[in-house]
């Protein structure tokens, strides 16, 4: 849908997070009231998803859990859960888990980048090899 903001369908059900924002400052500010019976449903599976093994939703919940809490991380995953099914309709796929270590090694090389540059930026010669 041309003009709507991007993922409107989510802010619809009420699992997006609303920020407020002024003077260049972004404060959380809860999340909307949407539709009370999806937002339940989904902050139901996201429950359930957090017991599960091995899963990209369960290590992501465990992840937003530490630093802020049971309740928002049942939110963010609420959140992921309606943008994948989103996102399955709308390109008629079937859901393919990312697995429970996706969230530790998306971004490896990235990270082997910069902890080179830190070193080499403390005077150390570095010479990649890297393993079988």
């Amino acid at each position: 849908m041309p003009g709507w903001p991007r993922r409107w369908w989510v802010a619809w059900a009420g699992v997006a997070p609303a920020i407020h924002e002024s003077a260049g400052r972004r404060t959380p500010a809860g999340a909307r009231r949407g539709n009370k019976w999806l937002t339940s449903a989904l902050v139901e599976a996201a429950a359930s998803a957090a017991r599960s093994k091995n899963t990209y939703l369960s290590a992501q919940q465990a992840r937003i859990a530490s630093r802020r809490g049971a309740k928002r991380a049942q939110i963010a995953a609420a959140h992921s859960i309606l943008a994948s099914a989103y996102y399955m309709l709308e390109r008629n796929e079937p859901y393919r888990d990312l697995g429970s270590d996706w969230l530790q090694h998306r971004h490896d090389e990235a990270h082997t980048r910069r902890l080179v540059a830190q070193l080499e930026r403390l005077g150390h010669t570095v010479v990649i090899d890297p393993a079988a």
